[in-house]
């Protein structure tokens, strides 16, 4: 068995291996109890490393649970840019992407926990965070490109909002994920099933795309 002493020595070796055991022992801790329920101590046994490390590193608990926003935030945007929209149709492109964002919330269900417990706490960390900021700026660029080409052929709405379409993508899966227990128990069926899936990933993709095709003239006076 390694001591403590030891695993202390080794981490002092190679604080970049260290600080990034305690990022996602933090991840874990944040996303299974929130930022009220997470405990300093118990990250740090996850981790295998000591508070002071952790404090050394990171700061306080505010300033640790900003790092694991920020680095779950860039996990996702950085995802979404290399899915390489450009060399796609404009219609397959957005197809990807809303595909993308339901697959990636049923792979890395720690961000929904993870935002829900932010959106308690009224984004007080987020507003910290010029990095978080500047990460959505190409993804709504990315977006905006494809709703123009999709203009260009025809093929979408002119006048869609590109901020619009970013929430609606995020929001459709966001909230089957966030609320997957009680509709699970309020309508008597097993959301979490991949049948249950798959039939919610095609509706998501068709809401988005119905929202996007070209308006008739005669909806325009409505």
């Amino acid at each position: 068995m390694v001591s403590v002493n030891a695993s202390t020595a080794k981490n002092k070796r190679d604080p970049q291996a260290a600080k990034e055991r305690i990022l996602q022992a933090a991840l874990a801790e944040f996303s299974e109890k929130g930022l009220g329920g997470a405990r300093v101590d118990h990250i740090a046994a996850r981790a295998g490393a000591n508070k002071r490390m952790l404090y050394h590193y990171f700061g306080n608990k505010d300033d640790l649970f900003l790092a694991v926003l920020e680095f779950a935030y860039s996990e996702i945007r950085n995802a979404e840019l290399e899915l390489n929209l450009d060399d796609l149709s404009p219609e397959e492109g957005m197809r990807r992407l809303v595909a993308f964002t339901f697959d990636y919330f049923i792979k890395a269900p720690y961000f929904i926990n993870l935002l829900n417990s932010e959106n308690l706490h009224q984004a007080r960390h987020v507003r910290r965070s010029q990095a978080i900021v500047d990460m959505h700026g190409p993804v709504i660029g990315l977006i905006t490109d494809v709703l123009n080409r999709g203009v260009a052929e025809g093929v979408f709405r002119s006048d869609a909002d590109p901020v619009q379409v970013f929430i609606t993508n995020a929001s459709v899966a966001y909230f089957y994920f966030s609320n997957i227990y009680t509709l699970s128990t309020i309508i008597d069926r097993d959301l979490a099933s991949e049948e249950e899936l798959a039939a919610r990933r095609r509706h998501v993709i068709d809401v988005v795309m119905g929202y996007l095709r070209p308006l008739d003239p005669a909806e325009l006076l409505l």
